[in-house]
């Protein structure tokens, strides 16, 4: 039986106190406070992960200190806490170790990690773009955008998942928008684009100033907070969040009713898995991130696949590859926790076509 490990950790307080019920009745920062100096936590046992190919069992092993604490404290107290929980994987009988939301982009995203462990290691970034790409085209379409004439933005475009992401979604769209920070990596990520494409990448910092006129943006960041509101998106939008926490602000799905928002790399395992702890999904789907670990440890591929800053295209078209093998697959769309039917992005569309005729837009 090949084995994997997949490593979470409180997003906020409200996680802890989904997990441990009693103490949600602390204040916050007490408990936030104590649970920076707990141990690794054994989440749970995941079983039934099977395709025609492969099985795979594994656990899913906490790092009990919130997005928030990975962000303040020193890395170097961040960096042994996440290799502790590594540890802990290894012991129970973990081959290879997937990095969850913060745990992957701590430091040096995870090459650290790795080295200070006896298993492999990967971040899922991997699969985590190719299933953003997938599903942004998709929901695009649904919404009834031509891809060759909409413009697009890549929010965090400078970081390993928005890199790719913004050189893959160059080769389908009209014009492009990157925003990050650094101005310089901006404009170097620019030069490449225009290279491999032949699309000159508008760059800037201006979050607001870009979304003004986008149809299709992935945003991909590591905020702690929300920064995409409401009033940012045109009519129309598609918004594909990859982040964790959300960079779009859950006002813009109860006040904008005419644009799509959906959640970045939701997947569905083949065999009939049961993770045994409910982190908010249906049964039988994962994060992306969570797929790769699976799908390289059915294939028997216990090496450190992901890592570090630097994705390749090549890495993007080897896991899919994979995924078709053993039956991995994008599991329609959710937003904000829920389901989206193809009923509400028809109506979603209507309005936004509405909108837009208001506003004299064709």
């Amino acid at each position: 039986m090949h084995t994997f490990a997949f490593m979470i950790h409180p997003l906020d307080i409200n996680d802890i106190a989904r997990k441990f019920g009693l103490l949600g009745k602390l204040p916050p920062r007490l408990v936030e406070g104590l649970f920076k100096y707990s141990p690794p936590i054994k989440v749970s046992r995941i079983t039934g992960v099977c395709s025609p190919h492969a099985r795979a069992e594994g656990w899913f092993v906490a790092c009990p200190i919130t997005a928030r604490l990975m962000v303040e404290l020193p890395e170097k107290q961040v960096l042994n806490k996440i290799i502790q929980t590594g540890k802990l994987a290894q012991k129970l009988g973990a081959k290879i170790l997937g990095l969850g939301a913060f745990t992957s982009v701590v430091g040096d995203a995870g090459i650290t990690v790795a080295k200070n462990l006896d298993i492999a290691v990967t971040t899922g970034n991997s699969y985590t773009v190719a299933t953003a790409l997938e599903g942004a085209k998709e929901a695009a379409r649904l919404m009834g955008h031509d891809l060759q004439k909409c413009h697009a933005v890549v929010v965090g475009a400078t970081g390993s998942i928005g890199r790719v992401c913004a050189r893959m979604l160059a080769r389908d769209v009209r014009s492009l928008t990157l925003v990050a920070r650094e101005k310089k990596r901006l404009e170097e990520l620019s030069h490449k684009i225009l290279y491999e494409t032949g699309v000159a990448a508008r760059v800037t910092s201006d979050i607001k100033q870009a979304l003004q006129n986008a149809q299709i943006v992935i945003t991909v960041t590591s905020a702690v907070d929300t920064i995409i509101g409401p009033e940012d998106l045109m009519p129309g939008a598609v918004v594909c969040d990859v982040s964790r926490p959300r960079n779009v602000s859950k006002q813009v799905a109860e006040k904008r009713k005419d644009v799509l928002v959906i959640e970045g790399g939701v997947v569905e395992v083949p065999g009939e898995v049961n993770f045994n702890f409910n982190f908010g999904f249906p049964p039988g789907m994962s994060y992306a991130c969570m797929a790769e670990t699976m799908m390289l440890a059915m294939e028997g591929r216990f090496e450190s696949f992901t890592l570090g800053r630097d994705l390749s295209l090549q890495q993007v078209e080897e896991i899919s590859r994979l995924a078709r093998k053993h039956g991995f697959r994008l599991a329609g769309f959710r937003s904000f926790e829920r389901a989206v039917s193809p009923e509400e992005i028809s109506r979603i569309r209507e309005r936004a076509r509405a909108a837009l005729a208001m506003a004299g837009v064709k």
